[in-house]
């Protein structure tokens, strides 16, 4: 099953993993101003919180690792012409 860890002293509270999550899998705490993980069910390990995350603080295991091929640059460039 997929796990989701968020690093309370690496958290920034920049909110962008909310930002950029399609699932609404997170929640912003006004009180300690940090990012949590709010349901976990809803995350389809798409893995775009933890790359946007400026400092690191979210990490995932137990996932189905898929390569991104949008995110290899030598791919992207060989591919320009058809996109």
């Amino acid at each position: 099953m997929l796990e989701m860890t968020i690093k309370e002293k690496a958290c920034r509270g920049c909110q962008l993993c909310l930002d950029v999550c399609p699932t609404d899998c997170f929640s912003f705490n006004e009180q300690t101003q940090k990012a949590e993980v709010k349901v976990l069910e809803n995350c389809i390990a798409c893995l775009s919180c933890g790359y946007i995350c400026p400092s690191g603080a979210i990490s995932h295991s137990n996932h189905h690792v898929v390569a991104n091929f949008y995110r290899n640059i030598h791919f992207s460039q060989r591919m320009e012409k058809f996109l």
